[in-house]
C-alpha cells in the first residue's frame, strides 16, 4: 500500500484526535456475576441466548485479549482454548478438535475465508484478519456444516470486526482509538489508528494498522536432554553470484523470521430506521515477503537445502455488502443478506543452495459469494432458512529465472494451469422448538452441491495422464440436539451432528514437495470427507463459580490422507532436479477422534478471579487394516491465570502449557513435521506470563507485559519455529 496514503490517513486521524471531545474508556471485563440468560452468541448467524444453543462455543470479547496481540492467531493461542501451529512468525494455523487448515472454517463478518486453494497441511491465512479491529471472536466446536457448509469438520472460527457506531444525538460525533505496541523478543513495532464519524443515520469507520516484525529471539533455557534444540547455527547470504552459509553469532536469534504487514478497513453504515441496516465493508491486507523459516533451517549432509524459500506478498481484498432487517411483518421476521467479493493473491518463491535457478509460483483466487438467512418465529418454534453460493476462479502460473543470465523458463505450476473453477451451492434449514422454559430442541438439515472443473493445458513437464479433472458432489448433512437449561443457571446439551468437506483445487490438482525427496501429485479420483459427531456439553453460572465443559466422539469417514502413490506407473520421479518418492492425497482411511475440554472461573470478589481451561484430544486412523496415530492431533494444552481488576488498573498472572507429544504418536507420512521436533518428539512445556495495565486518565492507558518469564525454549507441536523467549511488551492506547 502506498506510503503517502498511510501517512495521509494517520494525519487525518491525528487531526481528529486533537479536536474531538474526550470520552472515558469502556470497561471490557465482566466483573458482575454472569447469568445464563445474559450470554448471547452468534453461532446460528442471528443473535441467540446461549441457553437455547446446542453447540459448545467459546466467545472472546475482552478487547485487551483481542486487540493487543501480534495477530488474530495469537488471540486464539493466548486464550488457551484453541491449539495453534506455526511454520513461521508470520503465520498461525488453528486446530480444533484434531482438525486443521481446510478442515476448519474461518469466517470474517459473515463471509467465508476458506477458498478453493486452502490446503490440508498447515494454513497461515488467519493472520490476514486485522485483530486490532476485532470486536469479538467465536469458536464453534465440532462439525457445523448445517449452517456453514463445507470445511467445518472440526469447527468454525468466526471473527467479527468493529462496526460503525451511530450518533445518539443530532450532532455529528467523532471518536476513535490509537494504539502503539513494541515487543523485544520479536522486535515488533506496531501502530494502529481508527476513527468513527457518525450522524443519526450514517456512520463511517476507518482503520489502518502497520506492523514491522523482526527476527524472533527464542528462549535460552533448554531441557538438558536437548541442549541444541531450536538453535539456528547458520544463515545464508548471496555474495556476488555465490551463496554462502555464515555462522550465526547468536544461534538463539532465528534469522529470516521477519516480515511486515499493513491492513486497511473502511465500513459505511446507513440505518434508515431502527429495524433496517445497510453496511458496506472494505478490508485490504498486504504483507511483505514472509520467510518460510522452517524450510530455511533444513540441511543435508551439513549443507543448507535452500538459499531462498519465502511467500511473496500476500494480498487480501474483501468487499461485502450486508442488508439486515428485523421485526418484519411477513412470514420472516428477521432477514440478513450478504454479497461479497474477495481477491486473494499468494506466491511461493524457492531457490536451492548454490543454485542459480529461482522458482516462482503465483496463485490468484477471485471469490464471489452470496448468503441469505431468514428467521420465522411462531409461538414456541423458530425456523431459520438459508441459501448460500460461492464461486471460486483460480489462476496458477509459474516460471524459473536464472539469476546469472536472467533467462526465463517454464516449470510446473502448483495447481492446474488452465481455467479452474469451483462452485458451491446450498440450501439449509435450522429449526428450534422451545418446548418449555427448560427444554429446547434443535434440528437442522442442509443440501450441498459442489462442482469443480480444472483444466491442465501444459502437461509436457509432468506428463499428466489426464488434461481435465472434473467433479460434482452432492452431500446432505444435519444436526439434532436437545438442551436443558435450569432456572439456576445450569445448561446441559446433547448433540448429534455431521459435517463434510468436498475436495478443493488444492486437494485435486496440487504438485509440491512438502520436504526434500517427497513430492505430492494430483489424484483426480478424490471424494468428499465426512464426520459424524456425538457430544455432551454443559455450563454452570454462579455468583462466584462458573464452569463448563464438553465430551465428544467423532467418526471421520472417507478421510483424505497423503500416502504412497504411483504416477505414470512409477513410485518415484525427478522433481526440481531431485529424485523424489511419489505421494498423493487419497480417500484411504477412516478415523476416530475423541476428547474433552473443561473450563472454570472462580470470582473471589468483583476485582479478583481465577480462570482455567484444559483440553485433551486423541485421534487414530485405520488404513488397509493398519491403525496408526492421526496427524494434526495436539497434545494436552491449556491455560491457568489469576486476574485483578479495578477502575484504574488491571493485573494478570497466567501460565500457558502443552503436554508431551511423543514421536510414536506422530503420523509417519502426514503433516506432523517430525523433522522439526526432537528425536523423542515435542517436549512438554509451560510458560509464566504477567501483564499490568494502568489508566492514565479518561482517554489514555498504558500496558506492560512480560511473556515467558523463565525464558524457556519451546515449540508448539508440528511447528517449525521456536516461540519467543523472555518478551517485554509495551503498549500505549489513546481513545477520543
Amino acid at each position: 500500500m502506498n506510503l503517502k496514503f498511510i501517512l495521509m490517513v494517520m494525519g487525518i486521524s491525528i487531526t481528529y484526535y486533537t479536536i474531538a471531545q474526550v470520552r472515558p474508556l469502556q470497561d471490557t471485563i465482566q466483573t458482575e456475576p454472569v447469568s445464563l440468560g445474559e450470554v448471547v452468541v452468534f453461532a446460528n448467524k442471528f443473535p441467540e441466548k446461549l441457553r437455547f444453543v446446542t453447540q459448545s462455543i467459546r466467545v472472546i470479547r475482552d478487547k485487551n485479549a483481542l486487540n493487543n496481540q501480534p495477530n488474530a492467531g495469537d488471540v486464539l493461542l493466548n486464550s488457551g482454548a484453541v491449539f495453534v501451529q506455526k511454520s513461521q512468525q508470520g503465520g498461525s494455523s488453528p486446530v480444533i478438535r484434531g482438525f486443521e487448515a481446510s478442515r476448519v472454517l474461518l469466517m470474517v463478518d459473515g463471509v467465508r475465508m476458506n477458498n478453493a486453494i486452502y490446503r490440508s497441511g498447515h494454513l497461515q491465512n488467519i493472520i490476514t484478519v486485522d485483530n486490532t479491529i476485532l470486536d469479538r471472536m467465536e469458536v464453534i466446536y465440532g462439525p457445523s456444516s448445517t449452517l456453514y457448509g463445507s470445511d467445518a469438520l472440526g469447527g468454525v472460527v468466526s471473527m467479527y470486526s468493529k462496526n460503525p457506531i451511530l450518533s445518539k444525538s443530532d450532532k455529528t460525533n467523532v471518536s476513535g482509538n490509537a494504539l502503539v505496541r513494541y515487543a523485544t523478543a520479536t522486535q515488533e513495532a506496531r501502530g494502529h489508528v481508527d476513527f468513527n464519524i457518525a450522524s443519526k443515520q450514517w456512520a463511517s469507520f476507518t482503520s489502518i494498522t502497520y506492523g514491522v516484525f523482526g527476527d524472533v529471539v527464542q528462549g535460552k533455557q533448554r531441557q538438558s536432554a536437548y541442549p541444541s534444540f531450536g538453535l539456528k547455527p547458520f544463515y545464508v547470504q548471496r555474495v556476488g553470484n555465490t551463496d554462502s552459509a555464515f555462522v550465526n553469532p547468536d544461534p538463539n536469534k532465528q534469522i529470516a523470521s521477519d516480515y511486515k504487514q499493513v491492513d486497511f478497513a473502511q465500513k459505511i453504515l446507513f440505518q434508515p430506521s431502527d429495524n433496517m441496516q445497510h453496511l458496506l465493508n472494505i478490508q485490504i491486507g498486504n504483507s511483505s515477503n514472509v520467510q518460510r523459516y522452517d524450510r530455511l533451517t533444513e540441511t543435508t549432509s551439513g549443507v543448507p537445502v535452500y538459499a531462498e524459500w519465502y511467500y511473496g506478498p500476500q494480498v487480501k481484498q474483501l468487499l461485502s455488502y450486508q442488508f439486515s432487517a428485523t421485526k418484519l411483518t411477513g412470514f420472516f421476521q428477521d432477514l440478513k443478506v450478504i454479497t461479497s467479493y474477495q481477491n486473494i493473491e499468494e506466491s511461493r518463491i524457492t531457490r536451492r543452495f548454490k543454485n542459480n535457478n529461482r522458482d516462482s509460483r503465483w496463485e490468484r483466487v477471485n471469490v464471489w459469494g452470496f448468503n441469505m438467512d431468514a428467521k420465522h418465529k411462531s409461538g414456541k418454534n423458530e425456523l431459520h432458512i438459508g441459501l448460500e453460493s460461492y464461486t471460486n476462479y483460480v489462476s496458477s502460473t509459474a516460471e524459473r529465472m536464472n539469476l546469472q543470465t536472467g533467462a526465463l523458463s517454464r516449470i510446473t505450476t502448483r495447481y492446474s494451469d488452465g481455467p479452474t473453477k469451483m462452485g458451491s451451492n446450498a440450501i439449509y434449514a435450522q429449526h428450534t422448538f422451545k418446548i418449555n422454559d427448560s427444554w429446547t430442541l434443535n434440528d437442522g438439515l442442509r443440501f450441498n452441491l459442489v462442482r469443480l472443473d480444472a483444466r491442465f493445458v501444459d502437461t509436457s513437464l509432468m506428463h499428466f495422464p489426464f488434461v481435465r479433472a472434473e467433479q460434482q458432489h452432492a452431500a446432505v448433512t444435519g444436526n439434532l440436539g436437545l438442551v436443558y437449561a435450569s432456572p439456576k443457571n445450569f445448561r446441559l446439551a446433547f448433540l448429534l451432528s455431521s459435517g463434510f468437506r468436498s475436495p478443493n483445487v488444492d486437494d485435486l490438482t496440487k504438485v509440491f514437495d512438502t520436504r526434500t525427496g517427497y513430492v505430492v501429485v494430483p489424484n483426480k479420483d478424490l471424494k468428499p470427507e465426512y464426520t459424524y459427531n456425538a457430544e455432551i456439553n454443559f455450563n454452570k453460572y454462579g455468583e462466584h463459580f462458573n464452569y463448563g465443559g464438553s465430551v465428544f466422539y467423532t467418526w471421520f469417514r472417507n478421510a483424505i490422507v497423503v500416502d504412497k502413490f504411483q504416477f505414470n506407473s512409477q513410485d518415484s520421479i525427478f522433481y526440481q532436479g531431485v529424485k523424489s518418492a511419489v505421494f498423493a492425497p487419497q480417500n484411504k482411511a477412516s478415523a476416530i477422534v475423541l476428547g474433552f475440554s473443561v473450563n472454570a472461573t472462580y470470582k473471589i470478589n468483583k476485582q479478583n478471579s481465577f480462570e482455567a481451561v484444559y483440553t485433551y484430544t486423541k485421534g487414530t486412523y485405520t488404513n488397509a487394516g493398519l491403525s496408526m496415530p492421526l496427524d494434526h492431533i495436539p497434545p494436552i494444552f491449556g491455560r491457568v491465570g489469576f486476574k485483578h481488576e479495578s477502575s484504574k488498573w488491571l493485573g494478570e498472572f497466567y501460565s500457558l502449557f502443552n503436554g508431551w507429544k511423543k514421536i510414536e504418536d506422530y503420523h509417519p507420512n502426514g503433516e506432523d513435521n517430525q523433522q522439526y521436533a526432537t528425536v523423542d518428539g515435542m517436549p512438554s512445556w509451560f510458560t509464566l506470563n504477567m501483564r499490568g495495565q494502568v489508566n492514565l486518565g479518561n482517554n489514555l492507558s498504558a500496558q506492560v507485559q512480560i511473556e515467558n518469564l523463565l525464558d524457556r525454549n519451546y515449540r508448539y507441536f508440528a511447528s517449525g519455529i521456536s516461540a519467543p523467549g523472555r518478551n517485554f511488551i509495551f503498549s500505549l492506547k489513546a481513545s477520543f
